[in-house]
């Protein structure tokens, strides 16, 4: 009686465990067993082998099966074994898989999209790896889909990160033809937009499509540009309309947005919580926005900004400003409660100074007052660069050319190591 027959690949390498027929003997196999990936359903597995029940069987079919298994990527081993009535395969599942991430298709992932290739590919569960048929199949898929809509275009599959890092996805581009955002149009009953919000939103048609990346810069230009004129509560969203168009230059992907600039707010007050770093009458002196003026957001913004700055002069290089603002839409003003989140307090570290000679190095680390361990005060580098008459050697040379500095935060030691860099000016 002839024995069992095994089969094992493993990343491509074939191993006979025991002796078996001859290649053309046919065998029907009793039932067809996958052990060892419970994440797929026995339908899917035989759909992804091709296999059917009831059919008949070559070794070689067999060894076929357990192939196409391997080249899907989706597994690390796959094995078979024949015991002359049950056929079963020994999977092991890979641990290099990537979620995907649609970057610049037209479609919207979801549910229905899944649906759409897994139907097509049995083994798609939202995962696939860097190579193999699943991957190629995704890709096909997604090409198919959209001739299903009329766009004919060359998709790429890139990794990004590492398939065990938390943000390590393989993103689905379209390389060719380049896929542009189209036509942005306000849904009916919309508030008109003013002339500076339509000339924002001419210059964003026909720049290149993303499919996160494009509805959220439509709606952050529109509410930063209502923001700066003091809408408080400018909010908009914009929605992708389908489907995409063909055109000569290239993919169209169009847009309505929908929401309202409401009410223009003049500032009441902005009012510092107590015990902060920042007096409240330091901050009044350098207040870009006093009361009675248009809550204007990037000028209210470089006042949260100067908050900020006065606790990285003291160490806390993590600190976190919070404008809360408080709206009275009757008499149109609005008031903010600022408080601070200081975080860790971060001490100077190593300094390290480039592109310089050795004698200018020595000059620039004489003049360097912030010794390793001392509280980090980010003003003293900037200020450093700013040197007064004190040294008029270093004065000269930070004035013919372009300073500057990088600051690297190290959270285990709550220290921050500077790098200051003279360039020659262009």
């Amino acid at each position: 009686m002839r024995g069992p027959v095994f089969f094992s690949f493993a990343m491509l390498a074939v191993v006979v465990a025991a002796s078996h027929p001859a290649a053309t003997q046919k065998f029907e196999p009793k039932s067809i067993v996958f052990v060892g990936a419970p994440e797929y359903s026995d339908q899917e597995l035989l759909d992804a082998t091709g296999l059917k029940r009831g059919v008949v069987l070559s070794f070689d079919d067999m060894k076929g099966c357990t192939q196409r298994l391997m080249d899907s990527g989706v597994f690390a081993t796959a094995a078979f074994k024949f015991d002359g009535q049950d056929l079963t395969f020994t999977l092991t599942p890979s641990t290099d898989l990537y979620p995907i991430q649609i970057e610049n298709l037209p479609l919207t992932p979801g549910k229905e999209l899944d649906a759409k290739l897994h139907e097509k590919l049995p083994l798609f569960h939202g995962k696939v790896a860097a190579q193999g048929g699943l991957n190629d199949g995704v890709k096909a898929a997604l090409e198919q889909i959209l001739v299903d809509q009329g766009l004919k275009a060359t998709v790429l599959a890139t990794p990004n990160g590492q398939p065990a890092d938390k943000g390590g996805v393989i993103g689905y581009s379209i390389m060719s033809p380049p896929v542009l955002v189209g036509e942005i149009r306000m849904a009916s009953g919309s508030t008109p937009l003013e002339q500076g919000a339509q000339e924002i939103l001419a210059k964003v048609t026909g720049s290149p499509y993303d499919m996160v990346g494009s509805p959220s810069q439509i709606t952050t230009y529109l509410e930063n540009y209502y923001r700066d004129k003091g809408y408080v509560e400018a909010l908009f969203e914009a929605t992708q309309l389908s489907p995409a168009t063909a055109a000569a230059a290239g993919i169209h992907v169009s847009f309505e947005v929908s929401g309202t600039p409401g009410v223009q707010y003049r500032l009441a007050a902005a009012q510092l919580a107590p015990g902060l770093l920042v007096t409240q009458e330091d901050f009044n002196k350098q207040a870009h926005v006093h009361p009675g003026d248009i809550a204007a957001g990037q000028l209210l913004t470089a006042d949260w900004e100067f908050v900020a700055h006065q606790y990285h002069n003291r160490g806390f290089m993590k600190a976190s400003v919070h404008p809360s603002p408080i709206c009275d839409r009757t008499k149109g003003t609005v008031t903010y409660a600022v408080t601070v989140e200081p975080g860790a307090e971060y001490h100077m570290g190593n300094l390290t100074i480039e592109n310089v000679s050795d004698d200018l190095r020595a000059l620039m680390l004489s003049a360097w007052k912030m010794p390793p361990g001392s509280i980090f005060n980010e003003s003293a580098v900037l200020n450093y660069f700013a040197i007064g008459d004190a040294n008029q050697t270093l004065k000269r040379v930070f004035t013919a050319v372009n300073c500057k500095y990088v600051l690297t935060l190290h959270d285990d030691t709550r220290t921050v190591d500077v790098v200051l860099r003279l360039e020659k000016k262009p």
